[in-house]
């Protein structure tokens, strides 16, 4: 929702792109690279168009081009975004910013905010839906999204992206490049794809960095 009004699926999707547009900015073609640590919904801001952009860089840090990791001294990020590598180890990286965009994409599938559900019980987002997973998928969806019931294979196909985003193992999940190359598959036969005229000037960020924090 945006301010109290219901969103529908061709907004959420533009959203989902252009959030994924502005973290792949900053994983890829920044130099140094730069890890957001804090990917969350309420740090992607939207502009009267619905035009997505990820803002607060307050726990970013920049990372060399030739790291893996970086080494830091505290845990970072907000509870239920944060991936759990991040609890077992002080090391971040690009791919737990794309776990932090997995949740993102959930909230905009399922319509429901990481902890805010009686649904969940003493589980989170994700555990709810990787639950309803072993019984019935389509269960998660947005009941709103899912009066059209022609969406239902195009909500299943994006939430696919958004579990391998979420996979546990970080080494499995793929890069934002990757990313917004499975939105683009999805949607080449789409005549009003926002992806047509992708450009990296249009870079999706507030308020960029232009020294480690």
């Amino acid at each position: 929702m945006k301010g109290g009004i219901k969103l529908d699926w061709p907004a959420r999707k533009k959203i989902a792109i252009g959030a994924a547009r502005g973290l792949d900015f900053l994983h890829h073609s920044c130099i140094p690279h730069i890890i957001h640590r804090d990917m969350k919904s309420s740090n992607v801001l939207l502009d009267e168009n619905l035009e997505a952009r990820v803002s607060d860089f307050g726990m970013a840090r920049l990372m060399n081009a030739m790291d893996t990791h970086l080494s830091v001294s505290t845990l970072a990020g907000t509870p239920r975004y944060v991936p759990p590598e991040y609890y077992q180890s002080f090391r971040c990286t690009t791919k737990g910013d794309v776990y932090s965009y997995g949740v993102i994409l959930l909230e905009l599938l399922t319509g429901k905010q990481p902890t805010d559900s009686v649904d969940f019980g003493d589980n989170n987002l994700v555990g709810w839906v990787k639950q309803h997973a072993k019984l019935k998928i389509s269960d998660v969806f947005d009941p709103d999204l899912m009066k059209d019931p022609c969406l239902e294979v195009e909500l299943l196909q994006h939430l696919r992206i958004a579990c391998e985003c979420l996979d546990d193992r970080p080494w499995r999940r793929p890069t934002m490049i990757q990313v917004l190359a499975m939105f683009r598959e999805l949607q080449k036969d789409d005549e009003d794809t926002e992806l047509d005229s992708f450009s990296l000037v249009d870079v999706n960020v507030e308020e960029l960095p232009d020294q480690q924090v």
